[in-house]
């Protein structure tokens, strides 16, 4: 931790309205090198090096996004995911050496939000933690028309879906926990119902990028917003070959 100290007090006080990252990793080298990029590039970053530090760390607030690596000693970085979805939906971007599908479904399956596998340039990095807040931003969003169609809800089968608070409610008005990724992945479907949209189109949605996009990761997405959302029957329809069709019809309140 030490390196990454050194780092906070040779630059200047970071402005308490940037974005906060917290940054989970056992490896203090890297710790300190993504810290001093990201303060260069305008977020406040906080470090841990495994789980317990993570918890301790979040207790105190604030954090807008947490990147954690897969290895950690401990309890590894799905085991933490899964335990942080539980209480909480701030995004997450996981770190892994591996590069393995599987790892990177599993990650997807537990809540993580998106994935960068190691070696990484911190420059994808950023490019990855500005698209994911830009994502979680949304109702901040503010210019042109668009603000007046997010400004409204979407009503599908007896749930309610707030634009404006990213906020999902079922018929008996239970909020409904949805990362980022299911929230967008949601959204797309209710702006396109009764049509077919690709796995690319979904993918490029759901999590704003379609570099390295590869289908099961989409198919993942998709299997975690059915069980959320198709409690009373299929609201998802697979067309093979084609995509996913939204099959409940929407209206705007």
């Amino acid at each position: 931790m030490a390196n990454s100290q050194s780092a906070q007090t040779m630059e200047p006080e970071p402005n308490p309205h940037d974005p906060h990252v917290l940054v989970v990793d056992d490896d203090g080298q890297i710790r300190a090198l993504i810290a001093k990029f990201l303060r260069a590039n305008g977020y406040r970053v906080s470090a841990a090096r495994d789980g317990v530090e993570m918890f301790e760390t979040l207790r105190q607030g604030g954090h807008d996004l947490i990147v954690l690596d897969l290895m950690l000693p401990g309890a590894n970085g799905l085991e933490l995911c899964r335990e942080l979805r539980r209480t909480s939906d701030v995004p997450v971007i996981m770190l892994t050496a591996k590069g393995d599908e599987t790892d990177r479904i599993v990650g997807l399956e537990v809540g993580a939000d998106d994935y960068l596998p190691k070696p990484f340039s911190p420059r994808e990095l950023l490019a990855r933690i500005k698209a994911v807040l830009r994502r979680g931003s949304g109702k901040a969003s503010g210019s042109s028309g668009v603000s007046a169609a997010l400004s409204r809800q979407l009503i599908f089968s007896g749930w309610r879906l707030d634009t404006l608070r990213r906020e999902l409610h079922d018929p008996a008005n239970v909020l409904i926990d949805l990362s980022s990724g299911e929230y967008d992945l949601l959204l797309a479907f209710l702006e396109a119902p009764s049509r077919i949209l690709s796995r690319d189109y979904l993918m490029d949605a759901a999590r704003n990028r379609t570099m390295d996009s590869f289908d099961r990761a989409i198919d993942v997405q998709v299997s975690r917003l059915r069980r959320k959302i198709e409690t009373s029957g299929a609201m998802i329809k697979t067309v093979r070959g084609a995509g996913y069709m939204f099959l409940s019809s929407v209206t705007r309140g």
